[in-house]
C-alpha cells in the first residue's frame, strides 16, 4: 500500500513537472502565420477562404478525437470515463470540425472501448444534414472497428448505400485537387475494418493507408507534446504526401493513475494547440501539418486551423 501511494506522489511530481514546461514554453509567445484570422462563419469556413483556390494538401483539417462519445454509457456514471466529445456530430461540424473519428462494433453501434454509444445511423444523419445546409466543405470521415470488437458485417455496402452520392473515390490526385474539382462530391470516407477486405483503389471508400498517426499512450502533457513533434518532424511536407497525417493534440487517462476521467486529463495539453503550431513554425515543420485533432474541441482550436490553411493560400506560410 506505502509503495503505490509513493507511486502516486512521485507520478503527481511528474505531471506538476510536464505542466511546467509547456507552461514556460508557452510564454515564449504562440503566433504564427495566420494565428490572428478568426472566419466569420465557421460553418462555412471552406468556401469562405475560396473553394477554387483550396487545394486539398494545403488545409489544416481540424478533427475531433473519438468524435461520436457525446453520449456515451451512462450519464454521470460512466460517461465521464469514455466522453471525449460534448457536442453531437452535427454541431462540431457547424463549429468547423471536418474530421471525424467514429468507433462502431459489429451491430453498428457507436463505442469506447466497452462503453455504447448511438447507431452509427446517427452519425450518418448528422452528416447529411450538414451536408444539405453547405456548399462546398469537404469531409474526412474516419470510420474504423474498434479494438477487440468485430466488423459490422457488410458495412462497406451500408455506407455506399447511405453516403454515396457525397463520396469521392480513393484516389491518389485528389491531394493536389482544388475543392471545386471534387464537387459535388464531398466526403473522403477512410473505412479501417479489423478483419473485412479494404477498400481497393478506385472504391468510394479509402483504405486505412490514407491516414495516419502515431499514437502514444499517456497522459502526461509535455511527453504527448514532444513525441507529437517528434513523429511529426519524421513526415514528408504535405505538398508531396499522398496520405493523411493526424496530429492529436490529447492526453489520455492511463491504469496507473486514479484520476481516469478524459476530461481533467486532456486538460493538461488542451489549452497548447497554438502552442503547437507556432513551435512546428519555429522548428521550420509547419509545411508537415495536416490533421490536428483533440477532445473536446472548441471555437478557438478551429481558428487556429483555419488561421494556418489561409496564410497557406495567400503564400504566408
Amino acid at each position: 500500500m506505502g509503495a503505490q501511494v509513493s507511486k502516486q506522489i512521485e507520478k503527481r511530481k511528474t505531471i506538476r513537472t510536464e505542466k511546467k514546461i509547456l507552461s514556460d514554453l508557452k510564454s515564449s509567445g504562440e503566433d504564427f502565420p495566420g494565428s490572428d484570422f478568426h472566419p466569420s462563419d465557421r460553418k462555412n469556413w471552406m468556401s469562405e477562404l475560396n473553394p477554387d483556390k483550396i487545394l486539398i494538401n494545403q488545409i489544416v483539417w481540424p478533427g475531433t478525437h473519438d468524435s461520436a462519445t457525446n453520449k456515451i454509457g451512462i450519464p454521470l456514471v460512466t460517461r465521464p470515463f469514455a466522453q471525449c466529445q460534448t457536442l453531437s456530430i452535427y454541431e462540431q461540424l457547424v463549429m468547423g470540425t471536418r474530421v471525424l473519428d467514429i468507433r462502431v462494433q459489429e451491430d453498428r453501434r457507436v463505442c469506447h472501448g466497452i462503453l455504447l454509444s448511438y447507431s452509427v445511423d446517427v452519425v450518418v444523419n448528422d452528416v447529411k444534414r450538414f451536408l444539405s445546409e453547405t456548399h462546398s466543405e469537404i469531409i474526412i470521415l474516419e470510420i474504423r472497428t474498434e479494438f477487440g470488437h468485430e466488423d459490422p458485417p457488410e458495412f462497406d455496402k451500408y455506407l455506399e448505400g447511405e453516403l454515396g452520392e457525397f463520396l469521392i473515390p480513393q484516389d491518389d490526385r485528389v491531394f493536389g485537387k482544388t475543392i471545386s474539382q471534387l464537387l459535388p462530391k464531398r466526403i473522403i470516407c477512410v473505412w479501417k475494418p479489423r478483419k473485412s477486405p479494404k477498400p481497393k483503389a478506385g472504391s468510394p471508400l479509402w483504405s486505412a493507408g490514407y491516414l495516419k498517426d502515431n499514437w502514444i499512450n499517456t497522459d502526461l502533457p509535455s511527453t504527448k507534446f514532444d513525441s507529437n513533434m517528434k513523429f511529426l518532424i519524421q513526415q514528408t511536407t504535405v505538398s508531396s504526401r499522398k496520405f493523411f497525417y493526424r496530429v492529436e493534440n490529447t492526453v489520455t487517462p492511463v491504469p496507473d493513475n486514479p484520476i481516469l476521467c478524459v476530461k481533467p486529463v486532456t486538460g493538461r495539453i488542451h489549452g497548447y494547440a497554438r502552442l503547437f503550431i507556432s513551435q512546428c513554425f519555429s522548428k521550420g515543420h509547419a509545411d508537415k501539418l495536416q490533421i490536428f485533432s483533440t477532445d473536446f474541441i472548441e471555437e478557438d482550436f478551429i481558428d487556429a486551423c483555419v488561421g494556418i490553411t489561409q496564410a497557406r493560400i495567400e503564400g504566408k506560410a
